[in-house]
């Protein structure tokens, strides 16, 4: 299928690798022009032309952290004109509540919604004013079935998600789209850490817990992150224009519900 996108410029977040990386090469993949960010340089650098070699297309690497002003301000002069925007950030450790206090708390609430937030407002009034724009926001599965040792996560997304159901309806008439695309488990190393967390919590090994959560799954398996890849191309594209303000569920199916 032809994404429409071809020629579109792009910020994605925190794609170095993983879920934000796998974005990245299928927006690259539909000739979408882009701006990469992560916080660690040479890693970036090796993503982003990776990406250049393959597919052809504009590839810029600004290496910043952007929970700060000034990584946002430089992510934001790279690429002031963008019509996509792909949020996405590494979620804070797992744990217990009794864990956390304030200082664990600003930091899940500074990455995992004010940053999305700030860098979604940025962008939002010159794709209004241009009439077209796509802003994809990469969450949790959390969002709709908390994970008890994500609490800091499981808030933090909550909040972002009620901020695009707002927001998405208030710039839908100028031809902007705000989604949000709710990972399950796919491979990614947050994935490889929060299994070697819950073997160590119930005294398994991680290849025992690794084949209880895959078993749990209606697919019997974990995600690839190729695949979900192609679903936040496709939420960039200009075939959701008339979908507007959803939460979109990529588990295999392991949110068990009839709606919702």
């Amino acid at each position: 299928m032809d994404l429409g996108i071809k020629g579109r410029r792009a910020i994605v977040c925190a794609s170095s690798k993983g879920l934000g990386r796998a974005s990245a090469e299928k927006l690259a993949e539909a000739g979408v022009n882009l701006v990469l960010n992560a916080r660690s340089e040479g890693p970036l650098e090796e993503t982003a032309e990776a990406i250049r070699s393959a597919y052809g297309v504009e590839v810029t690497a600004v290496a910043a952290d952007v929970t700060t002003d000034e990584g946002r301000a430089a992510l934001l002069a790279a690429e002031p004109s963008a019509d996509i925007l792909v949020n996405n950030a590494g979620g804070p450790p797992p744990g217990l509540w009794s864990e956390w206090g304030e200082e664990e708390w600003r930091a899940a609430v500074t990455a995992n919604m004010l940053t999305p937030i700030l860098l979604s407002t940025a962008v939002l009034p010159g794709m209004c004013e241009r009439g077209w724009g796509r802003i994809v926001n990469i969450t949790s599965a959390s969002v709709k079935s908390p994970i008890p040792e994500l609490g800091l996560s499981n808030g933090a997304r909550a909040g972002l998600t009620g901020f695009v159901a707002g927001t998405a309806r208030q710039v839908a008439r100028q031809g902007v789209v705000m989604n949000n695309l709710l990972p399950g488990a796919h491979w990614t190393d947050r994935l490889e850490s929060n299994i070697a967390f819950r073997a160590e919590k119930a005294g398994l090994s991680y290849d025992d817990m690794k084949a209880r959560m895959e078993a749990g799954n209606p697919t019997g398996r974990m995600g690839e992150a190729a695949e979900f890849g192609a679903v936040c191309a496709f939420l960039c594209s200009q075939h959701v224009g008339f979908m507007v303000g959803q939460n979109v569920l990529l588990d295999g199916g392991a949110f068990n519900a009839t709606m919702g």
